[in-house]
Formats: C-alpha cells, structure tokens, sequence
C-alpha cells in the first residue's frame, strides 16, 4: 500500500507540476472510439483501466483495457435517446439518463457490463425533464428534474437504482423564473459522503447551487458568482472532493459570447462562493478534482481543458480539444468525453 501510494504522488505531482517546457505539460491521449457521430456527455470513470462514455443516438460504450478497445453495449431500442448522464459502479454495473421532456427521461441499469439493461425508470409527467444523476454509494443515488410546479424535482433510489421514487419537494426552496438545470456533462448534480448532495442552476436572474446535507430531502440555495441573466447562462458542473470544498463552472454556452467568470470556489460545503482570481479564459462545462490532491484539478469545455493546483483560485489552459465532460478515479485515470466521438486519458 505504502507503495502504490508513493507511486500515485509522483505520478501527480509530475500531472501539476508548472512545466519548463510545452512536451511536458499533462495532456489529453484521444482514444479511437471507432464511432465519429456522437456526442459523448456522459462518462463515468473506474480506473485508468475501464470507463464507460454514453451520448447521443442511445450511445454507452465501455472499454477495460485503457482505451485501447471500446465496446458498443448501447441499450436496445434507444436510438432515438440522448444520454447526458452515466454512473458506473464497476465494470459490469452502471447505472444510464437519457434526457428529455415527458417520456424521453429514462434511466437504465445493466448488471453484466452492458450485455443486458432494465429498464428502472421512465418519467410520464410531460412537465418534468431530467438533467443529471449521481450515487452515494452502490444502493443510495438521486436524479434531478428541471423544477415541476416551481421546484426542482428529485428522484431517490435506495436499491442501486432497480426502483425509484419522487422524493416530497416540501423540503426545495422555490426555483427562479427560468431556472432549470443544464444537461451538459453529467455534473449538474454531485454528491460527496454518504448523505451531502449539491445542484447546480442556470437560466434565470442568478445563477445558484442548492445543497442538501440529508440525502435530498431539504434543500438550502447559495448565489454563485458566475454569468447568468440569460438562457444560456449558469453553472454547468460542479465538483466536491469532500464534503466542504467544491468548485463551480460554467458560464455561456454560445460560442460567440463571452464567460469572463466562469468558475468559482467553496470551503463551507457551499454556503458560500468566492469567484476564481484567474478563471477559466472561456465557458467550462465540466470539473474534476485530480485524485489524492487538496489543490488540483481540471475543467474541460469546447475551447479547451485548464488545470487548478491552488484549489480554483487560478486556472490555466493545458489543452485546446473540445471536451464536454471529464472524471477521475483514485489510480490517477483522468478521462475526458465530448463531440465527434472523442474520449481521451491524461497522460502525463
């Protein structure tokens, strides 16, 4: 153990570390999908060994050796989906959102790596549209709907996923006009701990992040400071590597306009935010925490990926691809997801 974990802080501080020359900085290895069409959102790492991506067309792709091969374990029948949100307990066990308003939210298990999946959930309220999921453990996780009748809606499992319930909303302070969620990456809802979940908001007056220290059941709402007062405007991810510090990105999707701040930091479990000192140069739609660090981390979007080392306050950019969803797993395996069918693993 003592070992492995020598082993896991060279190997990140070499990831951090301020490089003397441009072939030393961390960089993204892309991996051939063997798929070109699809827009991968959903990812969910294992190990540096095995990740599972899902996207459009009712896409999931699953590889166990590094990248290096992909196999198609798409559900049958689900072309017409689009999957934005993938959780995966190991490599046979993961849990899949499809999104959409009415019955195009879905959720999808499989027990055997893909071979097979259930059907668990499928959503006959036209008002609801659900955004991202997220587990606790391998039994407790929560999905998140747009608000329904002025609040978001949450959706609980206490069995992996093989059932699910509406949880009451007494406990959900009332969404903004124009609030809802954004489906970009699979990180508008995170969890950290057995019990403390966090929701991140656009598309109204304030952008906000709701935080739940009781498995969803009561709800607390905290201004982010970044862009919003628009449709297009938010916090698209959020990540917690414990249950106080935790950073926020996002700002305008639209490639023409600019997201002077978008990300921001947390040490309260979010009671409050402070903006980043030096954010990301441009709208950032996901966020990881580098493993076995206080400090470091990645976020990833159209423009690029840009890494942290002081906790959020300063980014800068090590990559220029176009990647919509990132995640990391304790073996240092960082992989990122988007567009044209594109996953990669960092590489040092």
């Amino acid at each position: 153990m003592a070992l492995a974990a020598a082993v896991c802080a060279a190997a990140l501080a070499a990831l951090t570390a301020v490089p003397a020359q441009a072939h030393q900085r961390p960089q993204w290895d892309v991996k051939d999908t063997g798929v070109s069409e699809v827009r991968f959102r959903g990812l969910a790492a294992v190990s540096r060994h095995t990740a599972w991506v899902a996207g459009t067309r009712g896409t999931v792709l699953r590889t166990t050796d590094g990248g290096r091969a992909w196999r198609d374990v798409s559900p049958p029948g689900a072309g017409d989906l689009e999957f934005r949100d993938i959780e995966a307990f190991d490599a046979r066990r993961a849990v899949a959102l499809s999104i959409g308003e009415g019955e195009a939210s879905r959720v999808y298990r499989t027990e055997d790596g893909g071979a097979t999946w259930t059907e668990s959930f499928r959503n006959t309220d036209a008002r609801a549209f659900y955004d991202c999921l997220t587990f606790f453990d391998r039994r407790h996780g929560l999905a998140m709907s747009d608000p329904v009748d002025g609040k978001f809606r949450i959706l609980s499992t206490s069995d992996g996923g093989r059932s699910w319930q509406v949880l009451p909303d007494a406990g959900m302070p009332a969404a903004q006009a124009g609030e809802a969620g954004f489906a970009a990456s699979g990180q508008c809802l995170v969890s950290a701990g057995p019990r403390d979940v966090w929701l991140a908001t656009g598309g109204a007056a304030r952008a906000r992040v709701l935080h739940s220290a009781d498995r969803g059941l009561t709800w607390t709402a905290t201004d982010a400071p970044v862009p919003a007062g628009d449709p297009a405007r938010g916090v698209f991810a959020l990540a917690f590597r414990d249950r106080a510090h935790g950073l926020a990105v996002g700002g305008d999707y639209r490639p023409d306009q600019a997201s002077p701040r978008a990300a921001a930091r947390t040490a309260d479990a979010g009671r409050t935010w402070r903006p980043a000192d030096r954010p990301p140069p441009a709208y950032r739609s996901g966020v990881a925490w580098l493993p076995h660090s206080r400090t470091a981390a990645l976020a990833v979007g159209p423009t690029g990926t840009d890494l942290t080392t002081d906790g959020g306050r300063t980014w800068r950019t090590v990559d220029t691809g176009s990647y919509d969803t990132v995640d990391c797993t304790p073996d240092l395996g960082c992989w990122a997801a988007g567009e044209q069918g594109r996953v990669a693993r960092l590489e040092r």
